[in-house]
């Protein structure tokens, strides 16, 4: 505004610059409040007024014309501004129910479970949400410590439904059933019931025990790292991955569970695929096995902390899939049991 009132005065009334005060309420309904607007909206119509008799357009059609675009576009800054603040708190109240359902759905997992650390990092690709189709959880048993990470088919709420039948379904069999087999079985009987053939879960369920083993079951969804305290990785592919949970396919038998031994120093990197297939701009996938030195960071937390910011600086954006990331870490300093 004071850059047009300069301008005029050098240019005088025959070059008519006299309407771009208007920008000035324009922009202030664009980023201030409604009182900022109207504010900036007055002093436009002075500024406009005293240029006007400067220049000699009042009275006259140029003048009030001027005078009327000015106050056309403060009226409709204000309205502007008032809308804007109207949709930020239904955002901000949006964004509290997400955290709380998040917090419901899927809840901080313990930073220590017995001699295991344990850290958790989630991204939901839908912008503004808190919550998608990734789930993980980790439970402490009689067994030992009994984890999941998983992935439902689809996006959206019901996605997100369906995750929270998952996670009801493992949490309550995690405690009861005396094996990993019997949670299993119990997670694909609620998933037959809840989805009935019309989605999928791809997931793997594991259980580290007291004597530094552990058992997983994978069922069609990324195979976990184990990055041994030496620097040493390997991926746990079982011999014969099963289907999804929730197919429906009645009388399948349980898959044999994969064992492996977990040893003070090493640390269990459970994933969903919006990790692994992160793509760069060329399209070249995220290569999860040439950042393992992004574990070595003091904490879990920090760990997965520096492996989610490199996920997202190697896509150069927003995340394309929700993305999930369970680390557990057996503590160097662990006696046995």
């Amino acid at each position: 505004m004071a850059v047009t009132a300069v301008a005029d005065v050098i240019a005088g009334p025959a070059v008519g610059l006299l309407p771009l005060v208007a920008v000035g309420p324009a922009f202030a309904g664009l980023t201030g409040g409604p009182r900022r607007t109207a504010v900036i909206g007055a002093l436009a119509l002075a500024l406009c007024l005293a240029l006007g008799w400067y220049d000699g357009l009042f009275p006259g059609r140029r003048g009030t014309t001027a005078l009327v675009s000015v106050a056309g576009v403060t009226a409709a800054g204000l309205l502007a501004a008032v809308m804007r603040r109207r949709r930020e708190a239904e955002l901000a109240s949006v964004r509290s129910i997400a955290e709380v359902a998040q917090r419901v759905l899927l809840r901080p997992v313990p930073r220590t479970a017995g001699e295991l650390s344990a850290a958790v990092s989630y991204t939901a690709a839908v912008a503004e949400a808190r919550i998608g189709g990734d789930l993980y959880e980790v439970v402490t048993s009689p067994g030992g410590v009994r984890v999941i990470v998983g992935d439902v088919q689809g996006k959206g709420l019901d996605a997100v439904e369906t995750a929270a039948d998952v996670l009801g379904a493992f949490r309550e069999a995690a405690h009861d059933e005396p094996d990993l087999t019997g949670v299993s079985l119990r997670l694909e009987r609620a998933m037959d019931r809840a989805l009935g053939g019309e989605r999928f879960v791809t997931a793997v369920i594991a259980e580290i025990r007291e004597d530094r083993t552990m058992s997983l079951l994978n069922y069609g969804h990324p195979s976990p790292l184990l990055v041994h305290a030496d620097g040493t990785a390997r991926f746990l592919d079982p011999g014969k991955r099963a289907l999804p949970l929730g197919l429906g396919l009645h009388g399948t038998k349980s898959p044999e569970p994969l064992r492996a031994e977990f040893h003070p120093g090493d640390q269990l990197l459970l994933y969903t695929d919006g990790v692994t297939e992160a793509r760069d701009s060329q399209g070249t996938f995220y290569p999860l096995t040439s950042r393992l030195h992004l574990l070595k960071a003091g904490s879990p937390e920090l760990a997965l902390d520096a492996l989610h910011g490199d996920v997202v600086a190697h896509t150069g954006g927003p995340l394309g899939d929700d993305a999930a990331m369970l680390l557990l870490r057996y503590h160097a300093h662990a006696e046995p049991s």
